[in-house]
């Protein structure tokens, strides 16, 4: 999910109660809640698409989950002791507890995959033992719905926190609702691929791609062969529409190698792969889920030594 989402569920967790526990509960919960995102620093020494090759992998892994929190939970309490070394540590501020200050960071820290993991893009749960992808096809990535929830929740905790009134209870309430919300999301998830299978039957891939702002619609992807089309409802029954005309024949794994690192991260990351020709005839390798001939090619790898060769009907 995007950082804003993640920054809300933190604040919230601490709305809920646990910023009671130790001084910088908070920070511990918020920070936590987004410092698996540290390896966006790659955009620094990557170029093109091999960040897709590099993200939502070791700093989202089991060794990451425990590493992390040791760490940012050290900052946390340095931090308060420098401040209280220099007489500038407010005054309101609860006694700082490691203990409560890891378990806090973990608890953030341990919210981060488990909201990256609910859209379609996809997250490396077992990284480094494992470079499985795991796809969890139930919230768009930025989900204003759910921003406008826990963004709701945060506020009324904290005004009726000011008012000296029960604080705890609406954002408890709010962590529910979100509950929720998200199984319901599963649920319409679980019953668009029943009903997308029903019409392409067993043999394609399918995917039931969550959409912006209407969250009770998918998207339906069907592929096989590299090839990739959308599904539409039209009277009583879906069809598919191929989602380009300029169909490749997937290139030969020596074709593939002259993309070199660009085309070799796109393959470790794409899920639904399919090859379109490029406006001089060459291949470029696009991914079905983030499928925009209109935008830039952020989800794409060219093969501009490759030339395309149309699919034999």
């Amino acid at each position: 999910m995007d950082n804003l989402t993640h920054s809300l569920i933190g604040a919230l967790l601490g709305q809920a109660g646990l910023k009671r526990r130790t001084g910088l509960a908070m920070p511990a919960l918020i920070i936590g809640g987004n410092i698996p995102d540290v390896d966006a620093a790659c955009f620094f020494w990557l170029e093109g698409t091999e960040h897709l090759g590099f993200r939502r992998g070791i700093t989202h892994g089991p060794p990451a989950m425990v590493l992390l929190p040791l760490l940012l939970a050290g900052l946390l309490w340095g931090y308060d002791r420098w401040q209280r070394q220099r007489g500038t540590r407010p005054e309101g501020r609860l006694p700082v507890n490691f203990k409560w200050l890891y378990l806090l960071s973990l608890i953030g820290t341990l919210s981060h995959p488990l909201f990256d993991w609910f859209n379609v893009y996809g997250i490396r749960l077992l990284e480094p033992f494992s470079s499985q992808w795991f796809y969890g096809d139930t919230l768009f990535i930025i989900d204003v719905w759910l921003w406008a929830l826990l963004g709701f929740g945060v506020w009324f905790s904290l005004r009726r926190e000011k008012q000296g009134g029960e604080w705890m209870r609406p954002a408890r309430v709010v962590i529910a609702v979100m509950a929720a919300y998200i199984g319901l999301n599963s649920a319409i998830t679980a019953m668009a691929e029943r009903s997308f299978r029903g019409a392409v039957g067993d043999e394609p891939q399918l995917i039931a791609s969550p959409v912006p702002f209407a969250f009770w619609e998918r998207q339906g992807l069907a592929g096989g062969e590299y090839q990739w089309a959308e599904l539409f409802w039209d009277y009583d029954h879906y069809h598919g529409k191929p989602l380009t005309e300029n169909f490749c024949t997937w290139p030969t794994a020596a074709q593939l190698a002259s993309g070199g690192s660009q085309a070799e991260a796109f393959l470790f990351w794409t899920r639904a792969p399919f090859a379109e020709r490029a406006a001089d005839g060459s291949v470029i390798l696009r991914d079905a889920r983030f499928y925009d001939p209109r935008a830039r090619d952020r989800f794409a790898a060219p093969l501009p030594k490759v030339a395309c060769l149309p699919l034999q009907d």
